[in-house]
């Protein structure tokens, strides 16, 4: 009876454990389930987010390094828009940020290059025409800590006569900067003055510029203005508001004996040189920029010219500017007064430029048609400007017009041609050039 009522309760109880077990497997299966698509949801999540830093870091590193960083989807713009970035790079020494999460190094060297080749012709029979090598550009910048960096731009210019070695090598511009905050800045070195904007906005290496060449009132090596200045110089913003008003001053050593150089070595006389730059940048008008500058100094010319006069230069500039190229403007004038220091006569010279461009819209966006007007209006009986005795080309009165195109071949490198014609004085005749220039950056 025992073994009747035993056999009859585990007929019973299997079924009910099978069922158990059962139930158990199906909820140890959904459990599973639920993990893998949880785990999966997981590991989406992780390769986001570094997808993302790796993304992020990437750019980091690129502005660190100074490089331009172009919208995927369109040619690089030039110089205009590209403003900051070439200016951040040029005076921060590459401090911008560190990637997250790795720590910042001190020194660390960054450089940047740039360089042109170029064709001219025209009907000028004192000139000859063919091809030519431009300038080969390097800019070394390093953070030495949080608020220090150093800054460095070495050319390499080809040069044209016989006698001259193939290439002249000059550091353009070196110099230390401390960042106090963003509204006091303090440097030491050689900079390019700024006393106009091209001179600041546009420095060496043409495929920052729209054009092939500089205005005549601010080119290399001319006389009218200078440069090059070396010694100290403050900058910042200034709390405006929504005028965005910013400032630039300095005191150096001006002018050397070659006044289209600056005092490299030391000042010529016991004078200081000394600048002030105030300018405005609405932030209504995203692009705007006014400004003015103002420069005094004591220029000596060596050899010295006859009566052995100095010169009291004051010089005073402004400048509207647009820089969103559709379209891009730019105007400036500037004037000069030389006082003659044994005599007191005083001579006065003016000069100014107006450049616009437009960037094609669409699929023509590559290109960037432009034209510039210039004139300059000079004292024929200022020594400075007109004597022989100085390396640097004459300053002659000047109107000249200016008209080409800029083709974008890749976001950096660029196909540019113009046509010129130019006006000097009555005796000089009249010039009509075809020029051409492929400029690059790296």
């Amino acid at each position: 009876m025992h073994r009747v009522w035993g056999r009859l309760a585990l007929v019973l109880l299997l079924p009910m454990c099978a069922a158990a077990q059962s139930a158990s497997t199906n909820e140890r299966d959904q459990e599973m389930q639920e993990m893998r698509a949880r785990i999966e949801r997981l590991e989406k999540l992780v390769a986001e987010l570094q997808k993302e830093k790796e993304s992020k870091n990437a750019v980091t590193t690129a502005q660190a390094a100074g490089e331009p960083i172009p919208p995927p989807s369109t040619p690089a713009v030039p110089s205009a828009q590209h403003e900051d970035t070439v200016a951040s790079m040029d005076h921060s020494g590459g401090q911008g940020g560190a990637p997250n999460g790795t720590e910042r190094k001190f020194p660390a060297l960054h450089f940047r290059g740039f360089g042109d080749v170029d064709f001219a012709a025209t009907d000028d029979k004192t000139t000859h025409s063919g091809f030519n090598m431009g300038q080969f550009i390097l800019h070394l910048s390093s953070p030495l800590s949080e608020k220090v960096s150093v800054f460095g731009e070495t050319s390499f210019t080809a040069q044209t006569t016989p006698t001259a070695t193939v290439y002249n090598v000059d550091v353009e511009r070196l110099l230390i900067r401390y960042d106090y905050n963003d509204f006091f800045k303090l440097s030491f070195g050689r900079y390019h003055t700024p006393i106009n904007y091209w001179n600041t906005a546009f420095h060496h290496g043409l495929w920052l510029q729209t054009t092939i060449a500089r205005p005549e009132m601010i080119r290399f090596g001319g006389r009218f203005q200078p440069v090059h200045f070396v010694g100290m110089q403050a900058e910042g913003n200034i709390p405006s508001g929504p005028l965005g008003l910013g400032y630039t001053a300095g005191l150096g050593n001006g002018r050397s004996g070659n006044i289209a150089r600056p005092g490299d070595g030391g000042d010529v006389n016991n004078n200081r040189a000394w600048f002030a730059n105030l300018f405005a940048r609405p932030a209504a008008l995203n692009g705007l920029q006014v400004g003015g500058a103002v420069y005094g100094d004591l220029a000596t010319p060596s050899p010295a010219l006859t009566g052995t006069p100095q010169f009291r230069e004051l010089i005073t500039s402004a400048h509207v500017v647009w820089t969103k190229e559709t379209p891009e403007f730019l105007a400036e004038f500037a004037h000069v007064r030389h006082r003659n220091t044994v005599t007191q006569q005083e001579f006065n010279s003016s000069s100014a430029y107006v450049q616009v461009a437009y960037r094609l819209p669409g699929e023509a966006r590559k290109w960037k048609p432009y034209y510039r007007f210039e004139w300059s209006n000079i004292n024929p009986s200022d020594p400075l400007f007109t004597t022989t005795t100085q390396p640097a080309p004459l300053v002659n009165a000047l109107t000249g017009s200016t008209v080409g195109v800029r083709y974008d071949i890749t976001n950096f490198a660029v196909f540019k041609a113009e046509y010129r014609h130019t006006e000097r004085r009555a005796t000089d005749p009249v010039v009509n050039g075809f020029f051409l220039q492929t400029c690059f950056t790296f």
